[in-house]
Parts: structure tokens; sequence; C-alpha cells
């Protein structure tokens, strides 16, 4: 909700569009304006990312230290670009799992509120 309305958290948000739109899963995207690609998501928070994008999560303690199957924070790296690569480090705490999916579980505490949709006032 980004400051504009109630927080809530991902479950209680994803329960109300359930019952809203009379749905058993709500399919999701997860991308940002610095990137050429996105992942997707076809339901239960999982998802998937195309094989040029890689996930990975850093320990919340130690930047430089790679962890796999348990919360860290969301690194990506998008090869989409012709000339560039973008290489990533988010505010975003995720989990990554051993079949190339991932879970977006929420933000590092006292992280700023960013987004394209915080620019139209």
């Amino acid at each position: 909700m980004k400051g504009r309305r109630k927080e809530m958290i991902k479950s209680e948000l994803h329960d109300i569009l359930t019952e809203g739109f009379g749905v058993n899963k709500i399919h999701s995207e997860y991308g940002m304006t610095e990137l050429l690609s996105q992942a997707y998501s076809k339901g239960n928070g999982i998802y998937q990312s195309p094989p040029w994008m890689k996930i990975l999560t850093r320990d919340t303690e130690d930047a430089f230290t790679y962890v796999s199957g348990k919360t860290g924070g969301i690194n990506i790296i998008d090869l989409a670009n012709t000339y560039s690569c973008s290489f990533i480090a988010t505010q975003d705490l995720g989990k990554t799992h051993s079949n190339n999916t991932f879970e977006v579980i929420g933000r590092f505490d006292n992280s700023d509120i960013r987004g394209c949709n915080l620019m139209v006032l």
C-alpha cells in the first residue's frame, strides 16, 4: 500500500482479492522499472523468472553471503538488455528454492518506500 492505505500482509490482501473476484488463486508479477524482465506467480506466492533473469538472496546480516531456502535480501541479475546487464540489490525480503522459483516475503525494516506508482499524486 506504500503508506497510502492501511498496511496489510500479503495473505490478508490475497484473501480479500480471492473472495472479491471469486477465484481460487491470485496470479501476480514481480518486477521494477530498472529491469526489462519480470517474474510471474500463478498462485501461492511462488514466482518463476525467465531463464535470463537470476534471483539470489543475500544474508540479512552480511550482504556478501548468499543464502538459499531461508529468508534473505533479494538480488536480481537481468540479462535482457542487449548492451548492458542490470544488477540490483533490492530492499525486498525473499526466499529462493532449488527449482529456480522464489517467494517475496516483505521488505527490510525501515527501508525507503519506492515505486513508480508514487510518482503520480
